[in-house]
């Protein structure tokens, strides 16, 4: 296949590194030192089994450099999703399909107003990784799972043949008939993790074991999750309890991506997270306060410090 990731960050850099070393033909877009890093060194990958270097076929700023692709791997942060998606024009032929692997539930939507309906899938990923240096890719954790589909989450041939690539580079892209579904599950995890993590200035070791921050993580899933529902997501009677269980297994000093984020100074993703959970539930017509209030709190640190 002909892949592009847009651009190639910690979830795009992951699966250019395993798509372009089983073979396929890999155009990572990218920008700046990291690009720089990639075109001298090739992409580098490390995990705690390794680490794999892929050398893609085309490194590169400029889509129009690339060509018409069978599928573009969007991996991006909510704030850059229109940018990228604008990018992505050149490379989108009438069989193309864009994946996007965004935190949140909206991005689908989203790209709706770029780019044509044709086009667009739907997809969630379970993966951590981050650059840790220009050109470098790093995983924690063995986890790493892509689950996508298109939009109505029908079978579909352009999908089988990026569901089999990526297992068969040697990841993960189990079916689904319940593309929703998967979402936001994934996403009444996040929500509750991303906004108590950041807010807190805390970890999930400290989420556990203190009575009033566990507290507020299980009224924050509580609240995404009823708001799913109330919009019509098949969500499991016991998504709650099973997130709490799973985080049990999650190393004691992970956090959200958001609190790193703030941490460090850089913009939030907050409008797609916590904003998100709040924006929704009022169009399902029910309260989420504790999402509200984790997004006020964050809100003064959206574009960053």
């Amino acid at each position: 296949m002909r892949i592009a990731t847009m651009a190639t960050g910690g979830i795009g850099g992951f699966l250019a590194v395993k798509l372009a070393n089983a073979g396929h033909s890999v155009a990572s877009i990218a920008r700046g030192s990291h690009l720089d890093a990639i075109r001298a060194n090739g992409l580098r990958l490390d995990s705690a089994s390794g680490s794999e270097i892929a050398r893609p076929e085309i490194a590169t700023d400029r889509p129009d450099e690339v060509g018409v692709v069978d599928a573009i791997i969007l991996g991006v942060k909510g704030h850059a999703l229109d940018d990228a998606a604008r990018a992505c024009l050149p490379m989108i032929g009438p069989e193309t399909v864009v994946v996007p692997f965004l935190n949140g539930v909206e991005a689908s939507d989203r790209l709706l107003a770029i780019l044509p309906k044709r086009n667009v899938g739907n997809g969630v990923a379970r993966v951590s990784t981050t650059i840790s240096a220009p050109g470098v890719i790093t995983q924690t954790g063995a986890f790493h799972s892509f689950i996508f589909a298109e939009r109505d989450s029908r079978p579909s041939a352009r999908i089988d043949a990026l569901r089999a690539a990526i297992n068969a580079a040697g990841s993960a892209a189990p079916e689904t008939d319940d593309i929703d579904k998967e979402l936001w599950s994934k996403f009444v995890l996040f929500s509750a993790l991303s906004g108590v993590t950041a807010a807190g200035r805390c970890t999930i070791g400290d989420v556990r074991t203190t009575p009033d921050l566990e507290a507020l993580f299980k009224r924050a899933m509580s609240e995404t999750a009823q708001v799913g529902r109330a919009l019509g997501v098949a969500l499991h009677t016991d998504l709650e309890a099973q997130i709490w269980e799973a985080l049990m297994a999650f190393p004691a000093q992970g956090r959200a991506s958001t609190a790193i984020d703030l941490e460090h100074g850089r913009p939030l993703e907050i409008e797609w997270v916590s904003g998100a959970a709040t924006r929704l539930a009022k169009k399902a017509g029910i309260d989420a306060p504790v999402n509200a209030a984790l997004y006020a709190i964050l809100l003064p640190h959206k574009h960053g410090r």
